[in-house]
């Protein structure tokens, strides 16, 4: 276990951060290794993938109603010294995992399918969403209990083991995907089916050694079979940290669905355009997200410590950094968008599209840094409406007006991305105030600083 209600504020966020951010830049690394292979098939292969790829942002806000509300709880509980109370609750978000899993699988092969269909630009796309998202559902279902697995052992502080697993995992998929994209040393090529195939497969290895090093990094948390079978007070614990990030993915998942809907009409090189742009994108994002998720366990155990001055230290030194990072990345991202998009499309419209929305999506990367940053602080503090509720507001600021805007005559491409980053910036006005709010609610009554031990 890492005692984060000791030691230097910025030395933990920057740690900690540094690790995760290794694993989310693998993870990238996958995505664009796929995409790069993908775009060898054609523009439909890859504005097929990336519709399908949308159905990851439905399953991802699933995985957060388990994932926030065990680093949240389980983070407080340690830094309040309750061990028993951290088991409890890891093992119950273990069998809402497991629980979950079973249900992806079911659903996502009755409707996934269906759905991915209506979304696509033209018949051509549709057959290749479907067929990648018929290999990468078991990698969905997956998913769930290596959040699970993963978000306890971030409770407790501990980056560095999960991190090698995961890159592992993800260096796993980069090999794969070649092979079973394109053919390389089999001759037997699965197209677009052989991206979702590597993941289920790199998915699988990973879950299987992240279970195997859980008890060998950290004493506190074990997983017993009896302690999984739902307790509705642990449960409606996990859901009312949990649930509302899970709402605010789910906006996230809405929000790009609206997002290929009304740009269809623009054809196959948008959508294909607009899935490059959107995982790089991603890509850069990074460090914001890294902020952020090192962010929550250290607000959550100095929370549960009683130490208000390095919460508060937590937050402002975080949103410093990461707004910081997101100018440097803005300008890189603004001038010269062609560097990041070229090596993931032959096709000239394709790549105009993707470095069109881009450079204009670049003015809102500071805004995006400093959600994400509240957001890492509200799940610290075990109260994460605020953050949905500042994701609700793009429902007023982007997509009903998208959804007028696509009926107008004429209208462009820069006028979605031009409301998008509106959107991004009123969300982020609005995640500011309201963590101010929270800080006062939570942190009025503590001391300035932790009392001193007993001797």
């Amino acid at each position: 276990m890492h005692d984060l209600t000791k030691g230097s504020i910025t030395g933990h966020i920057l740690t900690m951060g540094l690790f995760i951010a290794v694993t989310m830049l693998v993870q990238t690394a996958y995505f664009l290794v796929d995409l790069y292979f993908v775009s060898r098939i054609g523009k439909e292969a890859v504005a097929g993938v990336s519709t399908a790829g949308n159905m990851m942002f439905l399953a991802m806000a699933i995985s957060q109603a388990i994932g926030v509300g065990i680093t949240s709880l389980v983070a407080r509980s340690i830094g309040a010294g309750d061990t028993a109370a951290a088991n409890r609750l890891f093992n119950q978000g273990m069998g809402m995992a497991l629980i979950i899993s079973v249900i992806t699988l079911v659903v996502g092969y009755a409707f996934g399918l269906g759905a991915v269909s209506r979304l696509a630009a033209d018949d051509a796309t549709a057959v290749e969403a479907r067929s990648y998202l018929g290999a990468f559902i078991p990698s969905l279902a997956m998913m769930f209990p290596t959040v699970a697995l993963g978000s306890a052992l971030r409770a407790a502080g501990i980056v560095r083991a999960p991190t090698i697993v995961q890159s592992l995992s993800l260096l796993l998929n980069i090999i794969l995907a070649p092979v079973l994209i394109a053919g390389w040393g089999t001759g037997i090529a699965f197209g677009v089916a052989g991206a979702g195939w590597a993941s289920t497969i790199a998915v699988g290895v990973g879950l299987l050694a992240m279970y195997a090093i859980f008890p060998r990094v950290q004493s506190k948390m074990r997983t017993h079979v009896g302690d999984l079978a739902p307790r509705l007070v642990e449960w409606g614990r996990l859901l009312y940290v949990g649930a509302p990030s899970a709402a605010e993915f789910f906006l996230m998942f809405v929000i790009v669905g609206v997002v290929y809907y009304v740009i269809r009409e623009f054809g196959a090189e948008a959508q294909a355009g607009f899935g490059i742009g959107s995982r790089v994108l991603q890509s850069v994002m990074l460090p914001a997200m890294a902020i952020s998720f090192s962010a929550s366990p250290i607000v959550g155990q100095n929370l549960g410590a009683g130490n208000a001055a390095r919460v508060r230290e937590a937050f402002y030194t975080a949103v410093s950094i990461s707004a910081a990072i997101m100018v440097a990345l803005a300008l890189l991202m603004h001038i010269s968008p062609s560097t990041l998009t070229a090596p993931f499309s032959p096709d000239a419209g394709v790549l105009d599209n993707a470095n069109l929305y881009l450079r204009i999506i670049s003015w809102n990367l500071v805004a995006s840094g400093i959600v994400f940053t509240c957001s890492g602080v509200f799940q610290g503090m075990g109260n994460t409406t605020p953050s949905l509720m500042s994701s609700a507001s793009r429902i007023f600021t982007f997509v009903l007006p998208a959804l007028w805007l696509e009926q107008k005559p004429h209208v462009t491409l820069e006028e979605f991305w031009w409301l998008s980053v509106a959107s991004t910036g009123s969300q982020a006005i609005i995640s500011l105030a309201l963590v101010f709010r929270e800080l006062r609610r939570k942190l009025g009554t503590m001391p300035t600083a932790a009392a001193p031990a007993a001797p």
